[in-house]
Order: C-alpha cells, then sequence, then structure tokens
C-alpha cells in the first residue's frame, strides 16, 4: 500500500506540546516518548511516524517489515531475528527493543485509533486525512526533526 492511498497519517505540530505526558501515559505499546530541548525550549513527541519510504523496511534482512491496512509500518515477529537493524536504519530513533519479550517496539496505530491523538489535549498529536498537503506539512516537521536530533 503506497502512502498516497492511505487514508490517515500521523502528524506533529510541537509548538503546542507542553510537554503534559499524556501520550505517554495512553500508549499501550510504549511507542511515544517527549524530548525536551532546552535550548530551542521546545518539547517534541516522538513516535513512529510510519515513514512513506521507511528505512527500516528497506534494512531489514528478514523482510520482516511490512505495512499494515491502516499504514502502520510493523515488524512480523515470527519473521523477525531480532537483529536490530532496523533501530540503526530509523533516522528519528522511533524503534526500540524489548529485552524481556526480544521483540521490536514502535508504534502500531492502535490499529487505526492511536490513543496518543485521541488523548492529546492540545492536538499536538493529529491522525488526519492523508491529503497531498497534510503530507507535506509532514515532510517538513521531519525535516525539522532531522535538524533538532543532529543537533543533539
Amino acid at each position: 500500500m503506497s502512502r498516497t492511498n492511505m487514508s490517515k497519517i500521523l502528524t506533529i505540530s510541537p509548538e503546542k506540546c507542553i510537554n503534559c505526558g499524556t501520550c505517554e501515559s495512553v500508549c499501550s505499546n510504549s511507542g511515544v516518548n517527549v524530548i525536551f530541548f532546552e535550548e530551542a525550549e521546545i518539547a517534541v513527541p516522538v513516535m513512529c511516524m510510519q515513514c512513506e519510504d521507511a528505512a527500516c523496511m528497506k534494512i531489514c534482512p528478514m523482510e520482516a517489515i511490512s505495512r499494515d491496512e491502516n499504514g502502520a509500518v510493523l515488524p512480523d515477529p515470527k519473521k523477525c531475528i531480532a537483529c536490530r537493524m532496523c533501530i540503526s536504519a530509523c533516522p528519528f530513533g522511533n524503534i526500540s527493543f524489548n529485552p524481556t519479550t526480544k521483540l521490536i517496539v514502535k508504534c502500531n496505530l492502535c490499529g487505526g485509533d492511536p490513543q496518543c491523538a485521541k488523548y492529546c489535549p492540545k492536538e499536538v498529536i493529529t491522525y488526519i486525512d492523508g491529503t497531498d498537503a497534510n503530507n507535506l506539512k509532514k515532510r517538513v516537521v521531519a525535516s525539522k526533526f532531522k535538524e533538532l536530533f543532529s543537533e543533539s
């Protein structure tokens, strides 16, 4: 499924974030972390953005990562060998490894109803229609993330 055919996408507006931690609390998958950048005085919720051209999918030697019907880029635990190459490939650091379960952990979009977006009191995280304009906004924010993360 290509990103342009998807009906919904996650977007983030970090300038609205008040660092309340609601998104982290409601995420059943521990897939959201809020990072506060003191110098910029900005809090940024960080989670898998289900990239259009997902580096984690490309690098997986077992082809264990694919996109589901909701657009979530997910590892298949039956195929995954826990090599963690996907973790290294993610430009945003939004994939982790659970040493207890020996599984890759990342946002699964809560089956198409992302709780982080649903309960964010300031609508920092939104789950909106994947129009061309919204996809462009997402790419602009992603570019800013890359800049922030490369400076820290």
